[in-house]
């Protein structure tokens, strides 16, 4: 696929992955609609960018909101006249054991991470299939492929994505719409600090900022630079590949995983499982 002088939509584009995602598609010639519900950030990052040269187009947009996502669509089309690459990227995280987790937090972290995917498919697929090109990639995670304990609404969510992007991409298979899967294992982003954007009424305290040298020695990995995951992203458009896997520590664990499956053996987390 061609990228010169197409447009590209990118949710959670103010910060982390969906900000080096949508420097890097300038970079290729594009032009980016830069969503997220993070006004103040999207709009100094856009007006940075802009004052640069950039060819971007801010819009505030709640992606658990069907609604504003058709909106997002719109302005998309009023800017560019056509979408292209669509990278569903808004993503939060929640981390507490499963039968402590709130259902309003159930509700917040599957409206962004699975509902906003999906409204996004429904939004802009027809108009690809329409235009006769275009390319969908869905962020999932490793959380998607495989599990650990107090993360269970976040791999639930990320589980949902890798089979909505797999389903996806057969029922595309032959058209010209292409689709990814992107799992990243440990990202220098602020994903850890997600509740930042969480509804007020779920009375999230003020995230602490960690250290992300600290998260990686916790995860026994290595934090991948936004930029370095970016290209691997627009490797995969121009390759028409669905998989996009940042580390192969990633692959070990799902070997692993599906071996506990082949075997009947219970789930385990942790060395040796």
């Amino acid at each position: 696929m061609e990228l010169d002088g197409r447009t590209a939509v990118v949710t959670g584009a103010a910060s982390g992955i969906g900000l080096a995602l949508t420097e890097r598609f300038l970079t290729e010639g594009m032009h980016v609609v830069m969503a997220d519900i993070e006004q103040p950030r999207l709009e100094a990052e856009s007006a940075r960018i802009i004052a640069a040269g950039g060819s971007v187009t801010p819009v505030v947009c709640d992606v658990s909101d069907s609604d504003q996502v058709a909106g997002l669509r719109d302005a998309a089309l009023a800017a560019y006249g056509s979408v292209h690459l669509l990278c569903n990227n808004a993503g939060v995280a929640s981390g507490r054991p499963n039968h402590k987790t709130r259902p309003e937090v159930w509700d917040w972290v599957v409206g962004v991470n699975l509902l906003g995917p999906a409204y996004g498919i429904s939004a802009f697929v027809p108009l690809m299939l329409e235009q006769g090109e275009g390319h969908v990639v869905n962020t999932a995670s490793e959380a998607g492929l495989t599990s650990s304990p107090m993360l269970g609404s976040y791999h639930a969510t990320k589980y949902a994505v890798v089979g909505l992007s797999e389903s996806l991409a057969m029922e595309l298979d032959g058209t010209p719409v292409g689709v990814s899967c992107l799992c990243p294992e440990l990202v220098d982003t602020k994903i850890f600090e997600a509740s930042r954007n969480a509804p007020s009424e779920l009375g999230f305290p003020p995230p602490p900022a960690i250290p992300i040298d600290q998260i990686a020695l916790m995860m026994d990995t290595v934090a991948m630079p936004p930029a370095d995951l970016a290209a691997d992203v627009v490797y995969a458009v121009r390759a028409d590949q669905f998989w996009v896997i940042t580390h192969q520590s990633t692959i070990v664990k799902v070997v692993a995983r599906n071996r506990r499956l082949e075997q009947g053996r219970n789930p385990k987390f942790g060395p040796g499982a």
